[in-house]
């Protein structure tokens, strides 16, 4: 094998996951001629073409996909290695890059990421607000939250609690046009949309009695934002009706500031997962934090089932 030949997998297996050379180049400090003629250098070794350069995205060949599979695995144990001879003196210590949903980001998360850091003063947050799972696959982001788990097979997703999403609106909105009784009642009410890289989230599911229905929100009669927090602020000012996420407005239906509506008729989803590289070691301070999450989201689940005033899921 080269002497370099652990630079060239690296390289190899950081333009896989990034779906780029000049971008895997960057992060390993490599100009684009060094990382271009180190990559024609591995495939030139192993008498392979390992990516198929005919697309505007570099895609891997068959045979590259092979060789992914026992690169991540060497790679992992080298790495795993060498953080076990440091494990027994590292202390909980550097910077955690996470990302987040927009509301629950700046509301609940943050809190929870002050009370960890008090416990860790040397540990430092970069936090990303966003709700594409596309961060934690290009950027370097060791863990991410997210209502669902993804369907991307590289990333492990560890669920935290359960989850489920109510409409509501502002007493102020419902004064004026009433609170709807049945699904059918959505038809002559405003919206606050959701829009995201795929397209407005404005089909609504219920479930009542067994029984099925959908009702899709006109956008003419929306307002639509791609922030979450913000179609919050919308729903608190009385533009209309929001479906939002329980964790991102429990604090205002505690306070009475939102209102649920039809929550008899709501349907649990997939639950709060912590989200992360499946090939990749964690070091010390992410899985403090990940234990350390496993908790708080253990405590505020008791305390959300045990109020008889909130919608429950089923």
């Amino acid at each position: 094998m080269a002497t370099d030949r652990l630079g060239d997998m690296r390289l190899f297996a950081e333009t896989a996951a990034l779906g780029s050379l000049s971008a895997a180049g960057r992060k390993l400090q490599l100009s684009p001629a060094a990382a271009s003629a180190r990559l024609s250098k591995l495939e030139t070794a192993l008498q392979t073409r390992l990516f198929d350069r005919n697309t505007r995205q570099l895609r891997l060949t068959e045979e590259g996909q092979r060789y992914l599979h026992h690169c991540l695995v060497a790679l992992r144990a080298i790495d795993d290695a060498e953080a076990a001879l440091q494990s027994g003196k590292e202390a909980i210590r550097g910077k955690i890059r996470l990302s987040a949903s927009a509301d629950f980001g700046r509301r609940l998360l943050n809190d929870w990421l002050g009370e960890f850091c008090a416990r860790h003063p040397e540990v430092k947050i970069a936090l990303t607000l966003s709700d594409s799972l596309s961060d934690l696959l290009h950027d370097d982001i060791d863990l991410a939250i997210r209502f669902g788990a993804p369907a991307d097979g590289t990333l492990v997703a560890r669920r935290l609690a359960p989850n489920w999403r109510v409409l509501c609106a502002a007493p102020a909105y419902l004064a004026r046009h009433g609170a709807p009784q049945s699904v059918a009642d959505l038809a002559s009410h405003d919206f606050i949309v959701l829009v995201t890289a795929t397209g407005p989230l404005n089909v609504f599911h219920f479930e009542k009695n067994g029984r099925r229905q959908r009702h899709t929100v006109a956008l003419e009669r929306a307002w639509e934002t791609s922030d979450g927090a913000l179609a919050r602020d919308w729903a608190l000012a009385g533009r209309g009706i929001a479906r939002k996420v329980i964790w991102d407005v429990i604090d205002d239906i505690r306070a009475g500031t939102l209102k649920p509506v039809l929550s008899d008729d709501c349907i649990s989803e997939a639950g709060v997962h912590a989200v992360f590289h499946g090939t990749r070691y964690m070091p010390p301070r992410v899985r403090a934090l990940l234990d350390f999450l496993i908790v708080r989201f253990e405590e505020a689940t008791a305390d959300l089932l045990s109020e008889a005033s909130l919608p429950a899921p089923r």
